[in-house]
């Protein structure tokens, strides 16, 4: 498997060095690439995001999907503050021959400005409200990578994954509300030529002028989309309407959602039907049938779902990489689709137990282990590991002692 990445990273190596200019014949290198005159070593968040990307993404399209940009910008909480600053941004874009944009915490396109001349050009790779620049729908570029890291971002030429951005540089930084959550993104755009090495300052200062404009206490608006409860339970709502999907169909919506980059066709028959003879109609209806429920947001070339999804099981494994115990004992309310025998879904189950209940034990507070005691009545290390994590006196050791009692018994 290394030796398979490492091939495939030298060849988007070798692609870049054929398309990126040399530095030295570049008046204006952009800060990021750090690469010394004629070099043509990739940034490793550029090659990560490439071989991410390369699962969703066809190097080879020519523009950004695009959807109704309308009510998106119309509720944003952004849009006072970005109006507000309409002046500047203008001033910029035309001084500096830029296209601004300001997107969504999704990565959807709310508001741009420019020249005539620019915005045609940007209007050619739908670089417009209502497009969508995250990694899984357009591949590696600055916007997607402020948002990945939450760090503003630069990315050149054919640093981008998308041949036909070839031609651009990006320079991106994450608006934030006053608790520190991404809200949106502010993005300045050019041709390569055009680069500058101020450019990347310019749209922080920016950025963080929106965000200080904000209003104190600003939320995201509330997302709309597929909300997906798995763990202990079964349900499903899409934009607030609930969805009454058979055991099938919830095993895929759950496999879309804790896997983004998505599936081939072979792979997900395999998830869910192991080594039974089952054919490929007999999935494509039951695709079908998700994707008709969902109002289309099930990608054809290959199944991912092309909505925004708040599933419990990938909160708690998003607490877990970052080492969140608490938030994913908040969320892990049982195990994942206990009824489903599907070898995918038996495999993220398998995983989210020994990771959740490895790290209640790796941890030195014992409200983790009081909590997991409690879905976990027969686990007798779960209750040792409770009563050692507890001061003598505190009076939550009866209830630990207690469990690990029955337990033993057991």
């Amino acid at each position: 498997m290394h030796g398979d990445l490492r091939r495939r990273r030298a060849a988007l190596e070798d692609e870049w060095s054929r398309w990126v200019p040399r530095q030295a014949a570049d008046p204006h290198p952009p800060l990021d690439l750090h690469t010394p005159a004629g070099s043509a070593a990739v940034r490793p968040e550029v090659a990560d995001s490439w071989l991410r990307s390369l699962t969703t993404v066809d190097p080879g399209r020519t523009s950004a999907p695009i959807s109704d940009p309308g009510s998106r910008w119309a509720g944003s909480p952004l849009r006072a503050p970005v109006e507000a600053l309409a002046g500047e941004l203008r001033s910029v874009a035309d001084d500096a021959g830029f296209v601004v944009a300001v997107t969504d915490a999704s990565g959807t396109i709310l508001w741009t400005c420019g020249g005539r001349v620019m915005q045609r050009k940007a209007e050619r790779v739908n670089f417009a409200p209502g497009s969508h620049w995250d990694e899984p729908a357009m591949g590696t570029n600055a916007l997607s990578l402020a948002l990945r890291t939450g760090r503003a971002a630069t990315v050149f030429s054919a640093e981008h994954l998308v041949s036909a951005l070839h031609g651009w540089v990006c320079y991106c930084a994450p608006v934030r509300s006053s608790d520190g959550r991404i809200l949106g993104t502010l993005d300045l755009s050019t041709t390569w030529d055009r680069s500058h090495p101020l450019a990347l300052t310019t749209v922080r200062t920016l950025a963080a002028a929106i965000g200080a404009a904000l209003p104190a206490g600003t939320a995201a608006p509330a997302p709309e989309g597929i909300r997906l409860t798995c763990l202990g339970r079964e349900e499903a709502t899409h934009d607030g309407t609930a969805l009454r999907l058979p055991p099938r169909q919830l095993e895929i919506l759950t496999l879309l959602a804790l896997e983004p980059c998505g599936f081939s066709a072979d792979r997900l028959r395999t998830a869910l039907y192991g080594d039974r003879p089952v054919t490929a109609t007999t999935l494509k209806a039951e695709i079908s049938h998700l994707r008709r429920a969902l109002g289309g947001a099930i990608t054809a070339r290959r199944y991912r779902l092309a909505a925004s999804v708040d599933c419990d099981a990938a909160t708690v494994l998003r607490a877990l990489e970052r080492g969140d115990t608490a938030t994913a004992l908040q969320h892990y309310t049982g195990p994942l689709l206990p009824h489903s025998e599907a070898p995918g879904i038996v495999e993220h189950r398998e995983y989210l137990a020994v990771a959740v209940r490895s790290a209640v034990l790796a941890g030195a507070a014992p409200e983790p282990a009081l909590r997991y005691g409690e879905l976990a009545p027969y686990d007798a290390e779960v209750h040792e590991h409770a009563l050692r994590s507890l001061a003598p006196g505190d009076g939550r050791r009866a209830i630990a002692l207690s469990r690990l009692q029955a337990a033993l018994r057991d």
